[in-house]
C-alpha cells in the first residue's frame, strides 16, 4: 500500500465507524440513503417531473389530504361529533369538505365495501344538515372526477406533461367549478408553481449558486405567503435537495475548489433554515462523503488497471482482494453490485446529495 493510500484509508475507516448515527440525524427525513444501498440510488428527474406524475390523482390526494382514520376508529367514539369537532370551523371550506368526505370513504369502504355510500351520506346529514345538499354534490364530483381519471388514464400517461396537465383541469373545472377546483387543488398549484420556478431558475444564464438560491426563496416566499418560513422549516430536506438536484447548480458546484464549495453548500443550508448544530452535522458528512469518493477513484483506477493484465479466474481473486483491502466488511456487497453490472463510483456525484 502506497503511503498516500495509508493515511486516506486510516481517515476513512475512522470515518465510517460513526457514518450510521451521523446520518440519521443529518438526515431525518431522508429514505434509505444510496450511499448505504447504491444499487437503490433514485433515478434523477427533473424539478417538476415527480408534480407531474402524481397529478392524476383524486382531489384530496393532491390536496395533501391523506388523513388515517384512526379518530374515526377509536371505540366508543361519536362520529357525528367528531366531525362538528374537526371539520366544523372550516365546513365551507371546499378543501375541508374533501378533506372530510376522503377521511369518510376510507372508513365506510372498509365497514361496508358494497353499501358504504348510503352510510356516509347519513352521517352528513346528522353532521351538518343545513349543508347535505352541497355536500352530497361534492362527494359526487369525487366520484365522478375519479371515474373519469380511471377511463383515461391510459389516455393521459401518453400525453406531454403540459397537455396532460391541461386536461386534467379542463376536468376539474367541468366538474368542481373553477373556484373550488383551485381551492381543493392549492397544493398541487403552489408546488407547479415552485417547479416552474426551478426551472427557470436552472436556464438562467450566468447565475452564481447565491443567485439562484435568492430567486428560490422568492419563488417560495410568492407561493406560500405568509406562510413560507413555516413551510420552508417543516420541509427543510425536500426543498434543499429540489434545489440542489438543478443541473446548473451541480455544474457549479462541481467547478469549484473544495474550500469555495464547502462554503456554498454551508449557505444553501442556511439559507434553508438549518440550525448550527445541523450544519455542523452536514460538514462532517461531507468529509465523509469526499473521502469515500477518494477512495473509490483509487480503487476504480486500480480495478482497471487489474482488468487490463487479468481475466477470468486470476482477475476476479485479484478483484476479490482489492475489493478486500479498499472496503473492509463492504467487499462483499460491492463484489455483488458489481456482479449486477453496477459500479457505485462511476455514477454522476451530486454535491450535497451523495
Amino acid at each position: 500500500m502506497n503511503r498516500r493510500k495509508a493515511p486516506l484509508l486510516l481517515a476513512l475507516a475512522l470515518l465510517l465507524a460513526g457514518s450510521a448515527l451521523l446520518v440519521s440525524k443529518a438526515r431525518p427525513t431522508e429514505g434509505p440513503s444510496p450511499e448505504t444501498n447504491p444499487a437503490r440510488a433514485p433515478a434523477k428527474s427533473g424539478p417538476g417531473e415527480a408534480l407531474a406524475a402524481r397529478s392524476q390523482g383524486t382531489p384530496a390526494t393532491e390536496a395533501g389530504a391523506q388523513e388515517d382514520t384512526d379518530g374515526l376508529e377509536r371505540p366508543g367514539v361519536d362520529l357525528v361529533s367528531y366531525l362538528r369537532s374537526r371539520y366544523g370551523a372550516r365546513i365551507r371550506d371546499p378543501h375541508t369538505q374533501m378533506r372530510m368526505l376522503e377521511q369518510l370513504m376510507r372508513h365506510f369502504q372498509k365497514l361496508n365495501p358494497t353499501g358504504w355510500e348510503a352510510d356516509l351520506l347519513a352521517v352528513l346529514q346528522q353532521a351538518f344538515p343545513e349543508l347535505y345538499d352541497e355536500l352530497a354534490q361534492r362527494l359526487r364530483q369525487r366520484l365522478d372526477y375519479e371515474k373519469w381519471v380511471k377511463e383515461h388514464h391510459a389516455e393521459l400517461q401518453q400525453k406531454p406533461a403540459a397537455e396532460r396537465r391541461a386536461a386534467l383541469w379542463e376536468e376539474r373545472t367541468r366538474l368542481f367549478g373553477k373556484e373550488a377546483a383551485e381551492r381543493i387543488w392549492a397544493a398541487e398549484l403552489r408546488n407547479l408553481a415552485v417547479a416552474d420556478a426551478l426551472t427557470a431558475i436552472d436556464a438562467l444564464p450566468g447565475a452564481s449558486v447565491s443567485d439562484r438560491m435568492a430567486r428560490y426563496k422568492q419563488s417560495l416566499e410568492k407561493a406560500y405567503g405568509e406562510n413560507s418560513q413555516a413551510y420552508v422549516r417543516a420541509h427543510q430536506q425536500e426543498l434543499m435537495n429540489r434545489f440542489l438536484d438543478l443541473g446548473s447548480v451541480q455544474k457549479d458546484l462541481g467547478t469549484m475548489a473544495p474550500e469555495q464549495r464547502a462554503r456554498n453548500l454551508r449557505t444553501i443550508r442556511e439559507e434553508m433554515g438549518l440550525d448550527a448544530q445541523a450544519l455542523q452535522r452536514w460538514e462532517e458528512l461531507d468529509r465523509m462523503r469526499d473521502a469515500r469518493w477518494e477512495l473509490g477513484s483509487q480503487y476504480m483506477s486500480e480495478r482497471e488497471a487489474l482488468a487490463q493484465q487479468y481475466s477470468g479466474p486470476e482477475l476476479e481473486a485479484r478483484l476479490t482482494e482489492l475489493r478486500a483491502r479498499y472496503f473492509s466488511d463492504e467487499a462483499q456487497t460491492v463484489a455483488e453490485e458489481e456482479r449486477s453490472g453496477f459500479f457505485r463510483f462511476t455514477r454522476p456525484r451530486q454535491w450535497g446529495r451523495n
